[in-house]
């Protein structure tokens, strides 16, 4: 039984590392790119990304991954999700991926404003380019200030990541309660379910470990 209980877990662990892999790898570079959006001088395109980021952050993830899901559906009349695991997968990734690039973004924005004006300033006497000063200037400094908040919402991921289950992905929540609704040829077994958090923890203490070496490497921005 064990044995079955832990290669179900595994599995569903797998999913779960999969779709934090897939939504940070697409989440950082469009929160970058939408923190830049946020800051555009062109006041539409700005008004209409805060808009935006108001909109994600104002509402659940849950909420999102179900219209996602469910309402291309029912306005199209049939699903554009392929059928099974896979369908279920794309479509929590690209709810994933839209709804941290929003949460990103916002900490990209307060990383970016948070450089003394006068540092920008002093790169354009020098002569550098807007990309050049933001590459050799800003980034650095900017990344210093946002790991901490960043650290933050990459480890509240993880856990995000099952709410997947709620348009039945087989992540790792989902993997342990099958357990209790009789799959795998076993019904009404309580432990798989909290043991799954023995794997987030796992995990998440991994993930803090790492993000500490991070803040420590950049002590010399201080």
């Amino acid at each position: 039984m064990i044995r079955t209980v832990l290669g179900a877990l595994n599995g569903g662990f797998l999913q779960t590392l999969k779709l934090f892999a897939v939504t940070l790898a697409g989440a950082l570079p469009l929160g970058l790119l939408l923190s830049f959006c946020s800051m555009s001088r062109f006041k539409p395109l700005k008004w209409l990304t805060r808009t935006l980021v108001w909109i994600v952050r104002g509402t659940p993830l849950m909420l999102q991954l179900l219209i996602l899901y469910y309402v291309p559906g029912v306005l199209l009349g049939t699903s554009p999700w392929a059928p099974g695991e896979s369908g279920r997968f794309l479509a929590s990734a690209i709810a994933f991926i839209l709804n941290y690039a929003f949460y990103f973004s916002e900490i990209f924005r307060a990383g970016i404003e948070g450089v003394p004006k006068g540092q920008q300033e002093a790169a354009q006497v020098l002569g550098l380019t807007g990309p050049q000063t933001f590459l050799h200037i800003t980034l650095l400094q900017m990344v210093k200030r946002i790991v901490p908040p960043l650290s933050n919402e990459v480890i509240t991921l993880v856990k995000d990541t099952s709410i997947a289950r709620i348009i039945s992905m087989q992540e790792l929540i989902y993997s342990g309660y099958a357990f209790l609704k009789g799959s795998h040829g076993y019904s009404g077994l309580l432990w798989p379910i909290f043991f799954t958090g023995v794997y987030y923890l796992a995990f998440n203490g991994i993930l803090t470990l790492l993000f500490g070496r991070i803040e420590k490497r950049l002590q010399y921005f201080s």
